[in-house]
C-alpha cells in the first residue's frame, strides 16, 4: 500500500500533470508543424528549387544486386526537413512573443503596493494606521 500512496503523489503532482499536458499538446502542435512544412513549406521549396526527389539520391559501392547503398539522398531529406520545421517553429514562437509584448502594452501598469516601514506588511494606500502592527503611519 506505501508504494502505491508513493505513486499517487508522483502521478498527481503539479509537476507530473503539467509534463502529461505538456506531452499532449506537443503532439498535437507535431501535427500542425508537419502539416505546415509538408503542405506550405515544401511546395514553395519545390517551386524553387524544382521537383527534386533528395530522398532517391544514393550510391551504390559496387556493382551487383547486393552491392552496399548509401543513401544521403535520405539525410538530405532529413536535413531539409528539419531546417522547415525549425523554421516553422521559430516563426510561430516569434508570433507568440509578438502577441505576449501586444498585450502586455495594453494592460495598464500595475501600482506596487505600500508597504508598512516598520512590520513591511503590505496595507492601504490611504491608510493611516498599519493593520497590522497598529503602528502610526506618516501620510
Amino acid at each position: 500500500m506505501k508504494i502505491w500512496k508513493e505513486f499517487k503523489e508522483f502521478a498527481f503532482k503539479g509537476n507530473a500533470m503539467d509534463l502529461a499536458v505538456g506531452v499532449m499538446i506537443g503532439g498535437a502542435f507535431s501535427t500542425i508543424v508537419q502539416s505546415i512544412v509538408n503542405d506550405l513549406f515544401t511546395p514553395l521549396f519545390n517551386a524553387i528549387v524544382g521537383k527534386v526527389n533528395l530522398a532517391a539520391f544514393s550510391l551504390r559501392l559496387g556493382k551487383g544486386a547486393n552491392a552496399p547503398v548509401i543513401a544521403y539522398g535520405s539525410f538530405l531529406q532529413a536535413v531539409v526537413n528539419f531546417l522547415l520545421v525549425s523554421l516553422c517553429i521559430f516563426l510561430f514562437v516569434r508570433f507568440v512573443n509578438k502577441l505576449r509584448l501586444f498585450r502586455s502594452e495594453e494592460q495598464p501598469q500595475k501600482i506596487p503596493a505600500r508597504l508598512c516601514p516598520y512590520c513591511y506588511c503590505e496595507i492601504h494606500e490611504k491608510a493611516t494606521r498599519c493593520p497590522h502592527c497598529t503602528a502610526k503611519l506618516k501620510e
